[in-house]
């Protein structure tokens, strides 16, 4: 077997993906490692080790023999370099959120879309057990037409992971309900089988726009500063200079086929967890935990009190590695989609739609709380999307002198 050649754009936060994607002799492996960071750019040398090229600029990695490229760097960085490799013509990973904003969004689509390169979003929850379990459910039919879908999502480590970098400027992350949300949303227009056409939200920065301890950590890493025992929130220390997102915010999402949603993002709970409720004509389902110990509950019994026990658990399978094993599954996906393209788990269109809805939310936080509609994206962009990704590119319009 000949290993597809992998290159990455940024060693950070999300690098911890390199371990999935190099894989010598497996099907594929990390060949070159870009990052503008002297420490990204050593940590790549370190874990990866020889035969990886390091270097500081996308022009050398691109020069590289590559099959396929991952950006994981900054959000605020997301369309530049994508659209960097996608104008290479070389297969592209973009993590989740996709970009910050929905003008920059669209550019990335059209770039993919112009140029014919495969585009592959990071929306890793998309391959989570226990995910997979609630939508394999709403679509055997177990609770009947989804009408509603609620999450919670509560974020005990938000102060260490969103409050002490660049997560808490708006110029570079939008806010929170966009940049920690996206998945969310992302999740819950896949089980509704939707897309939000309308939001209105209401947020605040609560508890870390009031801490005075504040640190330029632009040297450091999170898992530098990162303290499990500091409690309560209010204790936070070393958060950044920039503070101006929201550290909680509820939105209420219409979606385009009826269905309501609601999104609830908290980051100065006790404890961390997503809780996912749909509620059918049928029936109702629930996630307890999103881990290797995730169990989902289906109650379609009537009753007038409130059952704890189930009507029946629905067995969520095993699956090792990051995010309850999604991370490998993510990425096995990718790869084989770079060579040989087909249908995949998750979809570009999707990930524009979940960050038009964090924007439009954001926006409604910030103006008052009123109705915010998402703008409509191209029919034929997005139908080109929801085919395979194949075809020549197109040839650009010529220039009138």
């Amino acid at each position: 077997m000949v290993d597809a050649r992998i290159g990455i754009i940024g060693f950070g936060l999300r690098s911890s993906l390199w371990r999935y994607a190099h894989n010598p002799g497996n099907g594929s492996r990390v060949v070159a490692v870009c990052d503008t960071d002297e420490r990204g750019r050593a940590d790549a040398a370190e874990k990866i080790g020889d035969g990886v090229r390091v270097t500081a600029g996308i022009d050398e990695l691109l020069a590289t023999d590559l099959d396929a490229v991952m950006v994981l760097t900054p959000d605020h960085l997301h369309a530049e370099h994508a659209v960097r490799t996608l104008e290479a013509g070389v297969p592209t990973f973009l993590e989740k959120p996709m970009a910050i904003t929905v003008e920059s969004a669209d550019l990335i689509l059209e770039t993919a879309y112009r140029t014919g390169t495969r585009l592959y979003i990071g929306h890793n929850m998309r391959h989570m057990p226990v995910i997979r379990a609630m939508r394999d459910a709403v679509l055997a039919g177990r609770i009947g037409e989804v009408k509603a879908v609620w999450c919670r999502h509560f974020v005990s480590t938000g102060g260490d992971f969103y409050f002490k970098d660049w997560h808490a400027d708006r110029t570079k992350s939008t806010g929170l309900l966009l940049q920690k949300g996206a998945h969310d949303i992302d999740v819950i227009h896949w089980l509704a089988g939707g897309y939000t056409t309308t939001v209105s939200a209401v947020g605040a920065l609560s508890v870390y726009g009031d801490i005075t301890d504040r640190r330029d950590n632009s040297d450091r890493r999170m898992w530098d500063w990162y303290d499990k025992e500091n409690w309560p929130p209010t204790a936070q220390r070393e958060v950044a200079p920039q503070v101006d997102v929201e550290d909680i915010s509820m939105a209420n999402l219409v979606l385009d086929n009826g269905v309501l949603a609601s999104y609830q993002q908290c980051h100065f709970t006790p404890d961390y967890w997503r809780n996912y409720t749909i509620i059918g004509t049928e029936g109702r389902l629930e996630n307890f935990g999103d881990d290797e110990s995730a169990t989902v509950k289906l109650w379609n019994k009537r009753s007038d009190s409130y059952q704890g026990e189930a009507d029946e658990i629905i067995e969520v399978p095993p699956a090792e590695g990051g995010h309850g094993g999604a991370d490998p599954l993510l990425i096995s996906e990718f790869v084989r989609f770079a060579l040989r393209g087909g249908p995949t788990m998750t979809s570009p269109v999707a990930a524009r739609q979940s960050v038009a809805a964090g924007v439009a939310g954001t926006r409604s936080i910030r103006s008052g709380g009123g109705t915010v509609p998402v703008p409509p994206l191209s029919p034929e962009i997005e139908a080109y999307f929801h085919g395979d990704q194949v075809r020549k590119p197109v040839e650009a319009e010529p220039t009138v002198s």
